[in-house]
């Protein structure tokens, strides 16, 4: 499955065209290679998000279902969630 749909599939951001954006800026990453949109994510593959405030890394444990009403198994775990305190 694509990086940018399985990111909108499994729900870690909202839009399939914010995860083209967060690629095309270099912010995500895929077994520590800065990512396309079009990059297939199998199982195993560990994959780093930098938002603006905080930097998830986590593990793709399966391909997610895209039926909205399916019941779905976790398709990632989280291996870090570092936060960082935006300047005021």
């Amino acid at each position: 499955m694509r990086l940018d749909l399985y990111l909108k599939t499994s729900r870690l951001v909202k839009r399939r065209a914010v995860a083209q954006e967060l690629c095309e800026h270099g912010l995500i990453e895929v077994n520590g290679h800065t990512a396309k949109p079009a990059k297939e994510v199998r199982p195993g593959d560990r994959v780093k998000i930098s938002y603006t405030s905080r930097t998830i890394e986590l593990e793709v444990l399966g391909i997610p279902v895209k039926s909205r009403n399916a019941s779905q198994e976790p398709s990632y775990r989280i291996l870090s969630d570092d936060r960082t305190e935006r300047p005021a």
